[in-house]
C-alpha cells in the first residue's frame, strides 16, 4: 500500500467512521466519502443493541464468536471514543430479557436457552414471576423468560456523533453529500470516481457503503459485494412516568430498547422489499401488537417517530471483511450487527490495511467466500 496517498473510505456510517477514526489515530491520512450526511443512514435508524448472546443463531457460531469478541472490546472502545469525541454514548450493561408470551413460544425459548447453555453463555431461565422481579413492566402472565446478563446496548445516534467528532479531531477528512460512482482496482494506484466525475487516487480503498456497496461500479462480477437491502420498520415511543422500562426486552414478535433520554425503540420488521423505505400500516401493527403482548404499559405512550431502515445483508447474513480486488478492501454486509461489530471491524480492517495481515478474526468472513476472483488468492 502506498503511504503517499490517503486511505479512502466509501461510506460514512458507523463502520466507515469507526475504521477511519482507528486509522487516523494510527497516523494515517484518511478521507471518508458519504453520499448523504455521515451516519444518517442505516446506523442512525438502528436500535443500538449489543446482544451477541441473545441473538446467537444455531448455525452461526463463527459470527457469534466475532460478535462476542467485538463486545469484549466495547468498554475500551467507548472509553477512548468518549475521551476524544467529548460526548457520552450511553453505553449500558443492564442485560436483556428474552420472554415467551405463551406455551408454544416457551418451548422455542427453551431450545434457545439449552443452546446458549451449551455455548457456556451467562444466561438464566426464569419463570414469569421471576422475570417481573427484574423488570416490573413486563406482562404479568408471561410463560417464561431468559435473562442474558452479558448483553449490552448503546445510543447509536450519540455514538455516530462521537465517532464523527473524534475522526475529525484526529485530522480525518469528511466529504458529505459526495457520492462515489465507481471503484478503480489497482495494486499500486487504486482510486474512486465521484458521481461528479472526479478521480481520487488512494493508497487503498475501503468499501463501507452498507446497502449501497453493490451499486458501486468498477469491480468484476465475482468481486462485487454480495449485499442486498433488508427492510426493517421501527417505532419510537416516549416513556412517561410512571412507566420506566430499564432492560432491553425481546419478545417473539418485537423487541423494546429503552434509552436514557426517554426514548423507547420498538422494532423491527424483516422484509425483503429492495430499497423500499415506506412505513406501512401492517408493519406498525405487527410491531405494536408484538410489543404490547410482552410490555402492555406501552399502550398509553406517545408515538414520537416511525421509520424504515435498510440493513446490508449478505447471502449468509455475515459480514464481508477483507480484500476483494487489488487495492480494494470490503468492510460491509453487517446486516443487523453493524453497531455491535464496529470495534472489531474497525480494528481488524485497520490491521489489514496497515500491515497486510489478515487476522484470524477476518478469515472466516472473506468477501471471496462466495466466489473466488481469479487474480486474488483465496485467504488461508
Amino acid at each position: 500500500m502506498s503511504t503517499s496517498k490517503p486511505i479512502v473510505i466509501v461510506g460514512g456510517g458507523v463502520i466507515g467512521l469507526a475504521t477511519g477514526w482507528t486509522l487516523a489515530r494510527a497516523g494515517r491520512e484518511v478521507v471518508v466519502f458519504d453520499r448523504g450526511e455521515a451516519g444518517r443512514g442505516t446506523s442512525w435508524l438502528a436500535a443500538g443493541m449489543l446482544a451477541p448472546d441473545a441473538e446467537i443463531g444455531f448455525e452461526e457460531e463463527e459470527l457469534y464468536h466475532l460478535s462476542r469478541e467485538s463486545l469484549r472490546r466495547w468498554p475500551a472502545f467507548v472509553a477512548s471514543l468518549e475521551d476524544e469525541g467529548a460526548q457520552q454514548v450511553d453505553y449500558r450493561t443492564d442485560g436483556t430479557l428474552i420472554v415467551a408470551d405463551d406455551r408454544d413460544s416457551a418451548v422455542t425459548l427453551r431450545r434457545l436457552y439449552t443452546f446458549q447453555q451449551e455455548q457456556g453463555l451467562a444466561v438464566d431461565w426464569l419463570t414469569g414471576a421471576e422475570a417481573l422481579e427484574i423488570e416490573p413492566f413486563l406482562a404479568p402472565r408471561l410463560a417464561a423468560a431468559v435473562f442474558s446478563s452479558g448483553d449490552h446496548q448503546v445510543d447509536n445516534r450519540r455514538l455516530i456523533g462521537a465517532l464523527r467528532e473524534a475522526f475529525l479531531r484526529q485530522g480525518g477528512t469528511l466529504h458529505e453529500q459526495t457520492g462515489i460512482r465507481a471503484l478503480v482496482p489497482d495494486e499500486r494506484r487504486p482510486a474512486v470516481i465521484a458521481e461528479a466525475g472526479a478521480r481520487v487516487d488512494a493508497g487503498v480503498v475501503i468499501v463501507a457503503a452498507g446497502v449501497w456497496s453493490r451499486q458501486l461500479e468498477g469491480l468484476e462480477e465475482t468481486a462485487r459485494p454480495a449485499v442486498r437491502p433488508v427492510k426493517g420498520q421501527m417505532i419510537e415511543l416516549r416513556m412517561e412516568a410512571p412507566f420506566g422500562l430499564r432492560h432491553v426486552v425481546r419478545g417473539p414478535q418485537a423487541y423494546l430498547a429503552p434509552k436514557s433520554d426517554g426514548r423507547l425503540l420498538v422494532g423491527a420488521t424483516n422484509e425483503e422489499m429492495g430499497f423500499d423505505t415506506r412505513v406501512t400500516a401492517g408493519g406498525l401493527f405487527r410491531l405494536l401488537e408484538g410489543a404490547w403482548e410482552v410490555v402492555p404499559g406501552i399502550y398509553d405512550l406517545p408515538v414520537a417517530d416511525t421509520w424504515a431502515g435498510l440493513r446490508p445483508g449478505s447471502r449468509d447474513h455475515a459480514p464481508l471483511l477483507g480484500h476483494a480486488a487489488p487495492g480494494i478492501v470490503l468492510a460491509t454486509g453487517h446486516y443487523r450487527h453493524g453497531i455491535l461489530l464496529a470495534p472489531v471491524t474497525a480494528q481488524e480492517i485497520a490491521l489489514l490495511v496497515l500491515t497486510g495481515e489478515t487476522s484470524p478474526w477476518l478469515k472466516p468472513f472473506s468477501p471471496l467466500r462466495f466466489s473466488v476472483h481469479p487474480s486474488i488468492p483465496s485467504p488461508t
